[in-house]
């Protein structure tokens, strides 16, 4: 059973998920403050946070950023406001995901599957130079350091990593990972990218191919 934690200051709406993730086998722990959800985090056993932006005593976005310094855990963040700039700010600093309320289950469901699965395309080791992704353990590596992924993130390298020279389009990137709102489109594509980059050391794996999109440019070993 995968573990859950709700942040959000809406009572309701932790009953409501919990009687529905049941169903799909999806444990739910919830809490009201942003202080209690972070403690909660700390103690571990948790796979996967939803997080509300409104939120006392600190909006979603700084308790993301807190998660952040400490986690590489998905997260899913959730807004009244529904507003693009919203979720441009919750994907740079770090969120796996966005989606505003009101929202069907369902597809929150979806959503969590998705993320949580991060099914890599075979178990294997694949080795660019110093860069060394390991699908089977879904992790990865540059220069023997562990490289503090989010599972959108991973989603991405293995993607492009996956076939080398290919130039992937924004709207490939888009309908192959198939959690980030498409309503932010070819921005969405681009934070991550350089957020990717940015955990590479820039690396020179990811080249961007003026018109048409990305590609991995690394060689296998």
């Amino acid at each position: 059973m995968s573990h859950v934690l709700l942040i959000d200051d809406d009572e309701r709406l932790a009953e409501l998920l919990g009687r529905h993730f049941d169903k799909y086998g999806i444990g739910l722990e919830s809490a009201t403050r942003p202080s209690d959800g972070l403690a909660r985090l700390a103690r571990g056993g948790i796979d996967l946070v939803i997080l509300d932006v409104m939120l006392p005593e600190m909006d979603g976005f700084e308790v993301c950023r807190a998660i952040r310094a400490r986690s590489d855990i998905p997260v899913i963040m959730l807004t009244a406001r529904g507003e693009v700039m919203d979720r441009v700010v919750g994907l740079e600093l770090g969120a796996d995901d966005y989606l505003p309320k009101p929202f069907e289950v369902r597809e929150l469901v979806a959503r969590i599957q998705r993320i949580l699965k991060r099914a890599a395309p075979h178990g294997d080791v694949w080795q660019f130079g110093a860069l060394r992704i390991d699908t089977q353990m879904q992790s990865a590596q540059f220069a023997n350091a562990p490289l503090e992924l989010t599972a959108m993130e991973y989603r991405l390298l293995v993607l492009l990593a996956g076939q080398p020279g290919k130039t992937f389009s924004r709207d490939e990137i888009l309908a192959a990972l198939k959690g980030i709102d498409t309503e932010i489109q070819s921005r969405a594509v681009d934070i991550l990218v350089s957020r990717l980059r940015h955990k590479l050391n820039s690396g020179d794996f990811i080249k961007t191919v003026r018109g048409a999109g990305y590609c991995f440019v690394g060689r296998p070993e």
